[in-house]
């Protein structure tokens, strides 16, 4: 069965590869659509799997429409939103993931995937927020409840390290270094990299350990920094949702992100002449090619603001 063998790659990819939890569940999801496909189709081994039944399923795939939480609510008669070319480049990610690990184990004799090219991704520029918004976001609460003030220290670590929704959650107590400024982050591919921590992020983590996380720690609380209601650790959802709610609260109206508090983070460093290599280092970036996308939102701010206060940006020659 093509689904035990999926497991397999899978513990493969946990345990012997370090992959991030998320990559581990965007694979999981990935190869389910490809052996659910491939169960329809027939196909009952890895061994069957041939370069022209991978270029079905894509084909299959690029067609599919696009389903999810507001999604496919479009206009009476328009027509349904198809899979982007970043979905698609994540499934041939995927595949091809698989089937390497397929043939280097013996499962395969031939590797179908070794003429699958990754399909060429258009780069979208990181949405930030403006600095009025995190100013916002990032006022005191009115009440010192213990979730509240989680829910704070969260926030501010969250703009202030640029750490991810994963690294927020996984922070350990044993990792804060507020003394000398700084935190331990565990990143992808469990990659440690040291960031540094505001005064005022700072102030917000010793005022929640004070006050507020005592309240929430029970006998069989772990020791990551950030405690639920009930004393556990967040899931992602749980997280994401309590972020969400936080910018409701705000007043802040479009929909933001957990994601877009790191992509402030970067964006205002480099509005304010930070050097690109250092901001691959405080994000963790293995490739400077991944940060280089924050000089492009930072030039078209600057051609915006340059378009709306400067005399002569929006004059004509004339003839």
């Amino acid at each position: 069965m093509m689904t035990n063998l999926v497991e397999e790659f899978l513990v493969h990819v946990r345990h012997e590869r370090g992959q991030a939890a998320h990559t581990q569940r965007t694979y999981s999801a990935m190869l389910g659509r490809f052996t659910g496909w491939a169960e329809a189709e027939g196909i009952a081994t890895a061994r069957d799997v041939t370069f022209q039944h991978l270029m079905g399923f894509l084909e299959a795939e690029r067609n599919r429409p696009v389903t999810g939480p507001g999604r496919g609510k479009g206009k009476p008669g328009a027509a349904p939103k198809k899979l982007s070319s970043a979905s698609l480049h994540l499934q041939v990610a995927a595949l091809r993931a698989f089937f390497r690990f397929c043939a280097e184990e013996g499962f395969v004799k031939v590797d179908p995937t070794e003429n699958l090219s990754l399909p060429r991704r258009w780069k979208q520029l990181p949405k930030a927020l403006s600095r009025e918004d995190v100013e916002r976001l990032l006022l005191p609460p009115l009440e010192a409840t213990p979730s509240a003030l989680c829910d704070h220290a969260v926030l501010e670590v969250a703009y202030a390290s640029g750490l991810r929704l994963a690294e927020l959650r996984g922070l350990r107590l044993e990792q804060l270094h507020l003394e000398s400024g700084f935190i331990m982050v565990i990143g992808k591919g469990d990659k440690e990299r040291v960031v540094p921590v505001g005064k005022l992020a700072q102030a917000a983590i010793r005022r929640y350990l004070d006050s507020g996380r005592p309240a929430l720690v029970t006998a069989k609380s772990p020791s990551t920094v950030f405690l639920t209601q009930r004393g556990t650790s967040f899931a992602h959802v749980t997280l994401w949702g309590r972020i969400k709610r936080c910018v409701e609260r705000s007043g802040i109206r479009r929909n933001v992100t957990p994601h877009m508090l790191r992509h402030s983070f970067a964006t205002h460093l480099m509005e304010n002449g930070a050097d690109l290599r250092v901001i691959q280092e405080l994000l963790g970036h293995t490739s400077i090619s991944t940060t280089e996308v924050y000089t492009h939102v930072a030039g078209a701010r600057l051609r915006d603001v340059h378009d709306k206060h400067h005399p002569r940006a929006r004059k004509s020659s004339g003839a």
